[in-house]
């Protein structure tokens, strides 16, 4: 008799498997582990959802029963009142005036317009020649234009009215693709690069020949720098660039008394306009507003700061004593003043202190001011990167035989920057947000434009619905800000996974 043979049963298959017991897996088991893990945890779970719930079952049905189509705000309340509802949003005042909160009182294309959703009407004045060609007097001219913009949508104004913001905000984003994804072709930086003088033409207008020259001396500054370099080293190379850039984009005999012959780019460009006159109709600074004045802002101010934010944390570090001194008065006395108190003395102190006879666009000098208030923060969070670093890093750059700047660009800059990413977001978040700030020196940001349609008899009185679209607009653009740091710093993660 074997050993198996006192065994009743053995079992020859598996037994297949079976679900976990509902309180030890799944959505139970979160909610046990999460939620009402504990007397106190319940009681404060209850309590959020009943705050949420409080907050929800008002401010959803006052939302969603919202009124689209109305002219003003006693419209809107007729019809809550006859639609028997005890309060609902007036998103009327959205639909009909966001055009004016994106791009504030730009210019429209009108010619496009008309030729494209007004081609009868067009036709029986006379033509573009007539109506806009100086056919039409002014009164006759806003008549039209009113009548026009009353008879098409705002979608087709939005796409066609306002090509041109359109266009640079479209390419803006073909600009920075190369820069924030490193997988696309790196030809691309030539776009980058080429960009800001593009924008300049679709936003400002004018003649082309301007952006044109003006790139093509900030060009022609560079390589005389490099070629000279070539032959009379680094420093005789940046006096050449310096003497370039005085010829080409000011006058240095104007102290001696001479004028006319220098600078060169005026000379040029009334050559060019005079035998090829391109260009779009002039736009000034004083009619951008809305969400597009943020934009500009808040882009001019991020791609702009973060080189002198970099350049300011190396030199508060040097060991050369006046560039150390320099680099950091400026960063202590930037962070100790309020951004408010820069854009006032923006806009009324900068000229004070300019040459008599110098005028800077209003727009300018707070796209300055913003640039150099951003990068003195931007500084510190780059400075808190190199300080992070170990000193081994700057010995194996040593040990390498790598100059300063080889040293910096190769090895140093990139282990720092890494580290530096969330500041250097939340820096940028802080400034596209802080754009709102320009409302006090007379610029027609998104909330002063919610006061100027407030101020209105049709909107008088009406606050949340403007409110939470210019505050959806921002979160929008900061939350991508956000996303993209997230996935910038998990694609330069180098530890273990």
């Amino acid at each position: 008799m074997t050993s198996t043979s006192k065994v009743a049963f053995v079992r020859a298959t598996m037994l297949p498997e079976q679900a976990p017991p509902p309180g030890v897996a799944g959505p139970v088991k979160w909610l046990r582990e999460n939620l009402f893990s504990g007397w106190f945890n319940s009681l404060m779970t209850v309590l959020a959802i009943y705050i949420v719930w409080s907050v929800l079952s008002g401010t959803l049905p006052w939302a969603f029963n919202g009124i689209w189509d109305a002219g003003s705000l006693n419209e809107c309340r007729e019809i809550r009142d006859a639609r028997g509802l005890e309060s609902a949003a007036c998103w009327a005042v959205v639909n009909e005036r966001w055009l004016q909160m994106l791009f504030g009182f730009y210019p429209t294309d009108n010619p496009v317009l008309a030729r494209l959703f007004y081609a009868e009407e067009l036709a029986a004045a006379g033509g573009v020649e007539v109506v806009f060609g100086g056919g039409f007097n002014a009164t006759q001219q806003v008549e039209f234009i009113s009548a026009m913009k009353d008879d098409v949508s705002n979608a087709a104004i939005f796409f066609f009215g306002y090509w041109r913001p359109l266009a640079a905000l479209g390419l803006l984003v073909v600009a920075v693709a190369p820069v924030l994804y490193s997988n696309l072709p790196r030809s691309l930086l030539i776009f980058s690069l080429a960009y800001p003088f593009i924008a300049f033409f679709l936003l400002w207008g004018g003649s082309v020949w301007l952006p044109v020259l003006v790139a093509l001396g900030f060009l022609t500054t560079i390589m005389a720098g490099r070629y000279a370099s070539a032959f009379v080293g680094s420093l005789g190379g940046l006096i050449v660039s310096l003497a370039v850039f005085a010829i080409i984009f000011m006058n240095p005999l104007g102290a001696i008394g001479i004028d006319g012959l220098f600078p060169l780019l005026p000379q040029l460009r009334g050559a060019l306009d005079g035998a090829m006159p391109w260009g779009l109709p002039y736009t000034a600074s004083e009619n951008f507003g809305g969400f597009m004045l943020a934009i500009i802002i808040g882009t001019s101010g991020i791609v702009l700061s973060l080189p002198l934010g970099i350049a300011l944390a190396l030199g508060r570090q040097s060991s050369m004593p006046l560039i150390k001194w320099v680099c950091v008065s400026f960063i202590e006395v930037i962070r100790g003043v309020p951004l408010i108190v820069w854009l006032f003395t923006a806009s009324t102190l900068l000229n004070y202190f300019l040459p008599p006879g110098t005028t800077f666009d209003l727009l300018l000098r707070v796209i300055i001011m913003v640039t150099l208030f951003a990068s003195a923060y931007l500084a510190e969070v780059v400075r808190g990167g190199l300080a992070a670093l170990p000193k081994g890093q700057y010995e194996a750059a040593d040990s390498l035989g790598l100059d300063y700047w080889k040293s910096m660009r190769l090895i140093i800059l990139p282990q720092a920057l890494k580290i530096s990413i969330p500041g250097i977001v939340n820096t940028f978040i802080g400034l596209f947000k802080d754009t709102t700030l320009v409302v006090f020196i007379g610029l027609r940001d998104p909330l002063g434009l919610t006061n100027a349609i407030r101020a209105t008899s049709e909107w008088n009185g009406i606050y949340w619905e403007l409110y939470i679209f210019v505050g959806g607009l921002f979160f929008m653009f900061c939350f991508f800000m956000s996303r993209y740091s997230m996935y910038l710093e998990r694609r330069l993660r180098t530890d273990h996974r």
